[in-house]
């Protein structure tokens, strides 16, 4: 929040061109993975029309992807978890008949040639692979902490732990689940409907799955993510972000523009697709010749006139004035920023409208009226504001 206010988390736009879930989707499509349901719920409209504009590939034999919104064929009920939004949709897999049953969150940011943990998966023999990767283990309580033994199958489990258990020999990291799984196809039937059953269940794969599977004895093994290999990305891999909150979404992005970046838009050796709007390319119009853009992204219809823009991201559609600054800024599109402005650590939403000589960003006490401020400090204005 306050992004998610009129869409899903998955719709909401990254990076200037991209949407979140882009990069899951990308992940399949570059790993030749082409049969692809999105299981939606609440505030899907954007979602469906960005798949549906963007990502329509039904026109190949055998490949789809395709947003399944939530039916109620289970009585008139919403999904209660992510496990119990597989089971109500088990019917659609399984008339496929697949091999493998990959199931991956779709608000993460990283890049993952899918191909490389299948093949771990079938090597160990697995019913269940789970992606994993270490982090500092202060950040480690609201994921899955993962146990492994030596030959990297899972042997202890906990999901958002107080206090997470270090990696045996590393007492500042933590291993933990990357919401990434590969399923036997049976397992994930019987698992399911087994968890459906269970009238004190939270539904979820983190929550009650997994933790059932592991006292259980079977076997699930864990595939380190840092070792997936994506041609040109040689020193940035391992990089992986779940973007769960207003401090992570506008990091991301600060480390996309980072010199060098952490994360990279722009590998040949791994498009990543979208969808582009009919949109004219940028224009700069500088009357004093002090126009600077260093280090940002600014992306296809916008309008920049003698402004200073600074490790700042513009989606589509953006206009800046004259004599503005913006510095450590994320507009996510359609916004309208007027002259002798200055803007700091500060997220836009859509269709705002910000007058002259508007301050934001270096009074945090003298933020705007419709605004939020995350606990590091970003100021994020909501869509549809006129300051």
């Amino acid at each position: 929040m306050p992004l998610t206010t009129s869409r899903s988390k998955p719709a909401v736009p990254f990076a200037g061109s991209y949407r979140l879930i882009d990069f899951v989707l990308n992940n399949f499509v570059n790993s030749n993975i082409l049969k692809i349901y999105v299981l939606t719920q609440f505030k899907s409209q954007s979602l469906y029309l960005h798949l549906k504009k963007g990502w329509n590939i039904n026109g190949l034999s055998g490949c789809f992807i395709d947003p399944i919104p939530a039916q109620m064929r289970m009585g008139k009920r919403w999904y209660d978890g992510t496990a119990d939004s597989v089971f109500q949709n088990l019917s659609f897999i399984e008339q496929e008949n697949p091999e493998y049953i990959c199931v991956f969150g779709s608000d993460h940011i990283y890049k993952m040639d899918v191909n490389q943990m299948l093949s771990y998966h079938k090597t160990k023999k697995a019913v269940l692979t789970i992606a994993a990767i270490r982090i500092p283990i202060e950040k480690a309580r609201s994921l899955g902490v993962i146990e492994i033994d030596q030959d990297g199958r899972m042997v202890g489990f906990e999901e958002k732990p107080s206090n997470p258990r270090c990696i045996p020999g590393d007492p500042e990291h933590a291993l933990v689940s990357m919401g990434n799984y590969i399923f036997d196809p049976e397992t994930l039937y019987n698992e399911t409907q087994k968890d459906n059953d269970n009238p004190y269940s939270a539904h979820d794969f983190g929550k009650d799955i997994i933790p059932e599977m592991l006292s259980d004895g079977k076997a699930i093994y864990v595939y380190d993510f840092s070792t997936n290999d994506i041609p040109g990305e040689e020193h940035r891999r391992g990089y992986w972000r779940d973007v769960g909150d207003i401090d992570t979404y506008w990091q991301v992005q600060m480390d996309i523009l980072a010199t060098p970046s952490k994360f990279s838009l722009y590998n040949p050796h791994w498009p990543l697709h979208t969808f582009y709007p009919p949109l004219p390319p940028v224009k700069f119009r500088s009357q004093n010749g002090n126009a600077v853009i260093n280090n940002s992204i600014i992306s296809a219809g916008c309008y920049i006139k003698s402004a200073t823009i600074t490790h700042s991201v513009l989606g589509f559609e953006c206009s800046v004035g004259n004599d503005t600054t913006l510095e450590n800024v994320i507009v996510i599109g359609n916004v309208t920023i007027g002259n002798n402005c200055r803007i700091r650590n500060t997220i836009i939403d859509r269709y705002v409208t910000i007058q002259d000589g508007s301050v934001i960003g270096e009074d945090l006490s003298a933020r705007p009226r419709n605004s939020e401020l995350s606990p590091n400090g970003i100021i994020v204005i909501r869509k549809g504001t006129r300051i």
